[in-house]
């Protein structure tokens, strides 16, 4: 197979963009004099430059040079109903023009009835909020470890948990998922991190039978979001609760991307397991920064005056603005339950049909990672993927992130800029689907592949 030099195609993209978005090419000369590489989140930083974005509504989002653009990310996938919904954004524009929301500092109704909610809805005990998820898999971690008094802690590889230090390591693929992805992580933690292999029950047993009794904890998200967003198979996640209660470690699904995001509870439910603790945001903030750790009252209630774990949450954390948006949109989520998540899964599996039919016109082979799995049903997570051979199943992180098996800069590069002079912005391959979405807009986004396709073909 010769090597693919796409640098001509992307020189030409880059060009054509600058061209198209000049005044986001502008905007983002300001940005590089004052923020590192033009802003505060690398993800979001696209190359040559990101459209900077003015306004957003329901799956479409408007530039600085006026193009409408039809959205996939949605959010670091947060969004369910779309961007700005309007029970959103009236109940907080009428508790501002009352004079409330901002009073930070406090307690309120509004704590306690959103913490009503997710408890009720999820199973938990007990709840503490804080402002994002990679603080709350940080404080999920130090509870365990407390809790259990133990110092290790398990993790798959290609899992994504935050920018936190337990977190970064197993997350970018080196030949393998070993490796610390992060300078200053502290002498010796990458020892207390053990990396095991997502959907392998066989190997899940080994790493118990070998640590087991040294475990912490082991956190696991029931669709993993950085390695391919593929469902755990069921066996997998019933190995993962009947292993960690039969050598007393403590199981933290990160249920950050997952929750509220395939019923209006957790996908753990759908395996018909409880965790010990779970980690929550995206979804339960409706637009705003809320996250969660909830589990069991006896870990938790470690957290608490007089305990073990200092977990403060943060200066913003449970803020009467957040809490409002996050109640009226997960109550919106369970009063509608029934219409909006079978909507999901046909938006989603549309959107996979569309993009793969669109591919296959060009005669260029594409694969979304976990398509097949049906253990968790109801999918509009998406990333599409552009294996070197059909006959790969491409149901591992090994395999989806492994540059031999893939072709990454084609799926995370080429795809996203090309796109975006389609006026459809994709993240990993493509993002997500949320109930604003319509089929129009998925044939728009079907119309705008099969031109990238045919642009792309000639460096295949």
């Amino acid at each position: 197979m010769k090597p693919r030099d796409y640098s001509p195609l992307m020189a030409q993209f880059a060009v054509e963009y600058a061209k198209h978005a000049p005044k986001s090419a502008a905007l983002h000369e300001r940005a590089i004099k004052y923020t590192i590489d033009g802003g505060s989140n690398t993800l979001r930083l696209l190359q040559p430059f990101a459209p900077r974005i003015v306004s957003a509504k329901g799956a479409w989002l408007q530039d600085e040079d006026g193009h409408r653009i039809l959205d996939f990310w949605q959010g670091h996938h947060a969004n369910i109903l779309g961007h700005n919904p309007e029970m959103v954004t009236s109940a907080l524009a009428r508790a501002f023009g009352e004079g409330s929301g901002l009073q930070t500092g406090f307690t309120d109704r509004l704590q306690i009835e959103t913490a009503e909610i997710i408890c009720q809805q999820t199973g938990a005990e007990r709840i503490r909020f804080t402002t994002t998820g990679t603080l709350a898999t940080m404080y999920a971690i130090l509870l365990a470890r407390a809790f259990t008094g133990r110092d290790l802690m398990l993790k798959v590889g290609g899992g994504w948990h935050g920018g936190q230090p337990w977190g970064l390591k197993g997350v970018g693929y080196h030949d393998g998922f070993a490796a610390m992805d992060s300078a200053g992580i502290p002498a010796g933690l990458s020892e207390q991190v053990l990396i095991t292999n997502f959907n392998n029950v066989e190997k899940l047993h080994d790493d118990f039978r070998r640590y087991g009794d040294k475990l912490a904890c082991f956190i696991l998200e029931p669709i993993i979001g950085a390695g391919g967003l593929m469902p755990a198979t069921k066996a997998y996640m019933q190995a993962a609760r009947e292993l960690t209660q039969k050598h007393g470690v403590v199981l933290i699904l990160d249920e950050v991307i997952s929750g509220f995001r395939f019923r209006a509870g957790t996908a753990a439910a759908l395996y018909g397991v409880q965790p010990d603790l779970m980690t929550l945001g995206k979804a339960i903030g409706g637009g705003m920064p809320v996250a969660a750790i909830a589990g069991r009252a006896d870990i938790l209630s470690l957290a608490g005056r007089g305990g073990k774990v200092k977990f403060e949450g943060g200066t913003y954390a449970a803020h009467p603005a957040c809490m409002l948006a996050g109640k009226t949109y997960m109550t919106y989520l369970i009063e509608n339950e029934a219409t909006i998540y079978p909507t999901l899964a046909a938006l989603g599996k549309k959107a996979r049909q569309i993009v793969t039919r669109a591919f296959a016109e060009a005669g260029i082979h594409v694969r979304f990672a976990g398509d097949r799995n049906q253990d968790l049903p109801g999918n509009s997570l998406h990333m599409l993927l552009f294996p070197y051979e059909e006959g790969h199943e491409l149901i591992t992180p090994e395999e989806v992130r492994n540059p031999a098996i893939c072709d990454i800069i084609l799926s995370e590069k080429v795809l996203q800029l090309g796109l975006l002079l389609e006026n459809v912005f994709t993240m990993h391959g493509l993002g997500s689907t949320t109930t604003a979405h319509t089929e129009a807009d998925l044939q728009f986004l079907g119309e705008a592949c099969r031109r990238f396709a045919q642009r792309v073909k000639p460096c295949l």
